[in-house]
């Protein structure tokens, strides 16, 4: 198991949370099987950004993102150099300190604050 820590967000995750993260799966699927509800409106398909965080500590670990997360990317809310979507980002044994950015292209869209 791998340490991750996710920091404090407003609505997901208001306290943060430090979590044993399972290996071989994917940064989204382990927010989600630890009670951490991030977006995922494509179904973890890498077809939208909804489920974009940033990956504070423990970025260099992970496998690179391959052109069709770049171009989706370039679409995300926030983004910044260590940004990943997290249906992509798979965790390997380095612990991990991951920001889920306040918004997702659905909230701006939408115009939700």
């Amino acid at each position: 198991m791998t340490q991750m820590i996710v920091l404090p967000h407003v609505e997901l995750c208001p306290d943060g949370a430090l979590f044993d993260a399972r290996a071989g799966e994917s940064i989204c699927q382990n927010l989600l099987e630890n009670g951490i509800a991030i977006e995922h409106a494509c179904e973890m398909s890498c077809a939208c950004t909804t489920c974009h965080v940033i990956v504070r500590e423990g970025f260099a670990s992970l496998e690179p993102s391959d052109e069709v997360e770049d171009d989706l990317l370039d679409k995300a809310w926030g983004l910044e150099p260590d940004s990943r979507l997290s249906c992509q980002a798979i965790v390997g044994q380095t612990p991990l300190v991951i920001e889920i950015p306040r918004y997702s292209i659905n909230m701006v869209k939408d115009g939700k604050r």
